[in-house]
């Protein structure tokens, strides 16, 4: 075990420099296998975060001139660095996550293919003209950035997420202040290097490390334009309105409440991997997890194959192969799954596996949780209310899809949900009716690509505008319209009346 003196100190990215933090205050990144001590984070100081936002403010000043061509240099530059480190990085993540190898590749993967859509920024920033919208006037408009953008992003995707922000914000012609989780960061840091090697401006991406005082301050700061935030429910309402009270544009993805239908016309196999897979995945640790299996008709008689494919998932360290997934991120997270497992049992609902009491030989102390079955759920009990966010799933019943539908649109979360089946009727009436933002038919985690957006909604979001795709581009950007009107020689004056000057 590492000393305190042989712990390495994470640093803040300050105008394009990588520096100690004068910070006093630290909080230790473990290793959730082993609570290894990997490094220490220091919260950053009042002083230091303004200067972030400051040299943010001054990057925006010169890279909003800076030609749409020479950003997509930048950003092809940028993906291709991420490209050929990502083994690399993934395994960083790997250590201070807990995610399996494959698990962190892909979470690195989905925010790469973030940084190549911002390589067609020029195209994406395309805005709209019209001629002749009255007698000899043309109107256009055009998407011109904010300013100093900022972001708070979570621990369960270290890799993915930051890159849903900072490469849209930046290539729409902003600067941006990033606070990572504190749980994580040292994946931030890394891919933080290869964007400074691509050649950006200093001063365009800073990162600052913290808490909750650190992402008040952040939000508060008079430069800070636009906010862009991930994480819990508690903390995404508070995120937003410490935001919108201070006049900021902002977004917050918070919290759900998944659930999966399964019809009786249900493909068995495919039905049951993508139930193991989505509820186990990543330790349950995704806002877009399945939570909630919810047997419409006979559609039940596959449960008793569900719980033995149950049965047989096993949790383990990154670098074990035979592993499903990975440990929680740390004890006190842990506690939390055990203590609505617990719950579970007691409001009555029957736990056909429980994973409660696993422990993984040779890592007795980390954080593992097995995974856990749970039949006859009902909507009162807290296991279903509150996000579990752990290698557990719940089941329910319904006579009909209609009840299903209205079981679903009842909860007040509005991440995710999936149907299968082989009925193109069937599917058709579930993606119509069911007030969920993103919807997957035979898919069981429907998270769209870049090109699209990602459109958690009710309980799930707070905000107007959502992360990547064309959504992000409007909502790092502002409109400007322009009205003109040029004259080949001396015309008549204009008049008050409005109508009359557009003649």
């Amino acid at each position: 075990m590492a000393t305190l003196s042989e712990v390495q100190t994470v640093k803040l990215l300050l105008d394009g420099e990588f520096r100690e933090s004068a910070g006093t205050q630290f909080h230790e990144v473990k290793d959730p296998a082993t609570q290894e001590v990997l490094a220490r984070v220091p919260f950053a100081t009042d002083g230091e975060l303004d200067a972030a936002v400051k040299s943010a403010q001054a990057a925006f000043l010169e890279w909003r001139d800076r030609p749409l061509s020479d950003r997509a240099r930048l950003f092809m530059k940028f993906q291709d660095l991420l490209k050929a480190h990502k083994t690399d990085i993934a395994k960083t993540l790997c250590r201070e996550s807990g995610k399996l190898l494959a698990d962190a590749e892909g979470d690195l993967w989905r925010g790469i293919e973030v940084a190549e859509h911002a390589c067609g920024i020029a195209t994406l920033l395309m805005g709209e003209t019209a001629e002749n919208v009255a007698r000899n006037i043309d109107t256009i408009s055009m998407q011109q950035p904010l300013g100093v953008c900022a972001g708070i992003t979570p621990f369960n995707f270290p890799g993915m997420i930051p890159l849903w922000m900072y490469p849209m914000a930046i290539a729409c012609g902003n600067a941006f202040v990033l606070k990572p989780s504190e749980q994580d960061p040292m994946t931030v840091m890394r891919v933080a290097e290869l964007f400074v090697e691509a050649g950006f401006p200093k001063g365009l991406l800073n990162i600052i490390h913290g808490g909750r005082d650190q992402v008040d301050a952040l939000i508060r700061h008079p430069l800070v334009r636009a906010v862009s935030f991930v994480g819990s429910v508690p903390v995404a309402q508070h995120v937003y309105k410490t935001g919108a009270d201070a006049l900021k544009r902002v977004q917050c993805l918070g919290g759900a409440k998944n659930h999966m239908v399964i019809m009786p016309d249900a493909n068995r196999a495919q039905t049951i991997s993508a139930l193991v897979g989505a509820a186990c995945g990543a330790a349950g640790q995704r806002c877009m997890a399945i939570s909630v299996a919810v047997f419409v008709g006979d559609s039940d008689a596959i449960i008793p194959e569900l719980v033995e494919a149950f049965k047989k998932v096993r949790p383990g360290r990154w670098d074990n192969a035979d592993a499903a997934y990975g440990p929680q991120i740390s004890p006190r997270a842990k506690q939390r799954v055990l203590d609505l497992i617990t719950s579970g049992k007691k409001e009555g609902a029957k736990c056909l596996v429980d994973g409660s009491g696993f422990v993984m030989p040779g890592y007795e102390q980390g954080n593992f949780v097995g995974p856990t079955l749970f039949d006859n759920v009902t909507t009162n009990m807290s296991i279903y209310k509150e996000e579990v966010f752990g290698p557990v799933l719940c089941m329910m019943r319904a006579k009909t899809l209609d009840e299903a539908i209205k079981l679903i649109n009842a909860n007040p979360y509005g991440n995710g949900t999936s149907i299968f089946t082989r009925s193109g009727a069937a599917a058709r009436k579930f993606q119509h009716s069911i007030e969920v933002g993103q919807v997957g038919i035979n898919v069981p985690i429907p998270v769209p690509l870049p090109f699209f957006s990602f459109t958690g909604s009710r309980g799930s979001f707070y905000g107007d505008l959502h992360v990547y795709g064309k959504q992000a581009v409007r909502f790092y950007t502002q409109t400007k319209t322009i009205t003109s009107r040029w004259f080949e020689d001396e015309g008549p004056a204009a008049g008050p009346n409005m109508t009359i000057s557009l003649k």
